[in-house]
């Protein structure tokens, strides 16, 4: 039992891992996501949390602000990019890097996975040279790439398309761990394989180096970084105090040079072993501690007694208040975690985990008009024929890749069947997303297939698709959804498919 006791008592989580577990599970409250295999799509989710957390993970609540970024770059709304910017910024001058040590859920698997027992690779000259590659990844892929794509009307979220490890852990992998989600296996290829290998090499990495990803890649902690002197949360050194021992860089697994510098997360250690206590959490001057007054060397046993006796009380009602303040504050925590999770598992009515109206089999009314763009398609006004929507974005290769076989589709049965595609990224727009076809592909628009803009998400929603591409519905002469297909489809299967609806069966 003493063992027992001994194990818990040395493996007891800090407040730091506590408060890291807590942010994992508030932005990541949509556990339903699970089991439905679907991404929460409410109007809660525009909302940026303040780590990296994939949008497309199945239980995010809200949106990663560095995929947002790249996002805004390309957005048709142009208020997106203020938005994005003044959140980070707010983010950054609010607490800075201690976000990395708090409440980022991907730095979170990263130190579990450091706790793995195993040689561990030290800091040194060679990591703190490192650590200057993540600036470099913040300015080419979260900012020359996007950018240059941008002017091109054609957008390209580089470092999340073809870097992110949380997009690939959380996103990719939460999504296809559900057997639902099964048929978005044929639509993997090299770029998957090449950022699965990426983050397989990244979490190996981080078993021997802590916190590999945040230390040397991670650009939303090259941003949060330029704040750390600034920032309103945080640790700060009173230098009237500090001897220049050396202690709390020796103790830091980060390559800071000094605390508080733009390598630091602030995670604390530094405090504990600080011999001369120089190092604090900022705005602890604001706090009260106990404290023990000096007495005057010439007062008398008495008198001595007696300051120490009210000293005694004062410091008694401090720890009373400051026991009431943190147990306030942890029952606050606790309720709204406790709300948040009953809201997105079970009050939120989410169009993304609802009971599917758009499975094979089912019928679709037809009065439906699935076009908002221009009237180019009406349902009700093809009564008769096969439809075949494909939904499909500009970013999205196997989407690029699988329209030329719908085109020919639509030349082929032009008497017969109306094959639309349907362009999704509402961050886009209509206008860059034609822009890109002009370019690109104008074959398209010349041809039998129906080009369409969904704007609203109208039509996504209809059909149930969630942001998912490719997708492909289609729906025979009377209304019935004869296929619905996650993923990819071949020329053969397309054909196969239409033929189906088209005889019938």
């Amino acid at each position: 039992m003493s063992k027992i006791k001994n194990w818990f008592k040395a493996h007891k989580p800090t407040k730091r891992r506590l408060i890291q577990i807590y942010a994992a599970l508030l932005f990541n409250a949509n556990l339903k996501g699970f089991a439905t295999g679907k991404i929460y799509t409410g109007n809660v989710k525009s909302i940026c949390t303040p780590g990296l957390n994939c949008y497309s993970c199945p239980a995010a609540s809200g949106a990663c602000p560095l995929g947002s970024l790249q996002n805004s770059i390309v957005s048709a709304n142009k208020s997106t990019i203020y938005y994005v910017f003044a959140i980070i910024l707010l983010y950054g001058l609010l607490f800075g890097r201690w976000i990395c040590g708090f409440l980022c859920p991907f730095g979170l698997i990263q130190e579990l996975l450091h706790k793995i027992p195993t040689p561990k690779i030290k800091k040194g000259k060679i990591t703190r040279v490192l650590s200057f590659f993540k600036y470099f990844v913040l300015v080419f892929f979260v900012g020359i790439i996007p950018i240059a794509y941008a002017l091109k009307s054609f957008p390209l979220p580089g470092f999340c398309k073809y870097i992110c490890p949380a997009g690939t852990l959380e996103g990719a992998l939460g999504l296809l761990s559900n057997k639902l989600n099964s048929g978005y296996l044929r639509m993997l290829g090299p770029l998957f394989t090449w950022k699965f290998a990426l983050m397989v090499s990244f979490l190996v990495a981080c078993v021997f180096i802590f916190r590999f990803f945040c230390r040397f890649l991670c650009p939303l902690g090259a941003i949060y970084g330029f704040f750390n002197k600034i920032s309103f949360v945080g640790v700060r050194v009173n230098q009237k105090s500090c001897t220049d021992c050396g202690i709390c860089i020796n103790k830091c697994k980060m390559d800071i040079k000094r605390v508080g510098d733009n390598e630091c997360i602030a995670c604390g250690e530094c405090i504990d072993v600080c011999p001369t206590k120089a190092i604090v959490w900022k705005g602890s001057k604001f706090t009260v501690s106990p404290t023990l007054s000096p007495v005057s060397q010439d007062a008398s046993e008495e008198e001595i007694a007696e300051a120490r006796a009210l000293e005694e009380k004062r410091n008694k009602r401090i720890k009373k208040r400051n026991t009431i303040i943190k147990s306030a504050v942890a029952v606050i925590m606790v309720a709204v975690l406790a709300f948040t999770l009953v809201y997105y598992n079970f009050i939120d009515r989410d169009d993304s985990v609802t009971d599917s109206k758009a499975a094979e089999g089912s019928s679709l009314d037809f009065e439906v008009d699935i076009m908002v763009s221009d009237d180019k398609f009406v349902l009700s006004e093809n009564r008769g024929k096969v439809v075949v929507v494909n939904f499909w974005f500009t970013t999205c290769t196997p989407c690029v890749e699988e329209l030329p076989h719908f085109s020919e589709a639509a030349t082929k049965y032009r008497d017969n069947v109306v094959v639309i595609a349907v362009h999704i990224d509402q961050a886009i727009g209509e206008e860059k997303a034609h822009k890109w076809i002009t370019k690109i592909h104008p074959e398209w628009l010349e041809g039998d297939m129906v080009i369409a803009w969904d704007t609203g998400a109208k039509c996504e929603k209809l059909f149930e698709v969630n942001g998912l591409c490719p997708t492909t519905v289609i729906i025979n002469g009377e209304g019935v959804i004869t296929d619905k297909i996650s993923g990819s489809v071949t020329r053969d299967d397309l054909i196969k498919a239409i033929e189906k609806a088209l005889n019938g069966k």
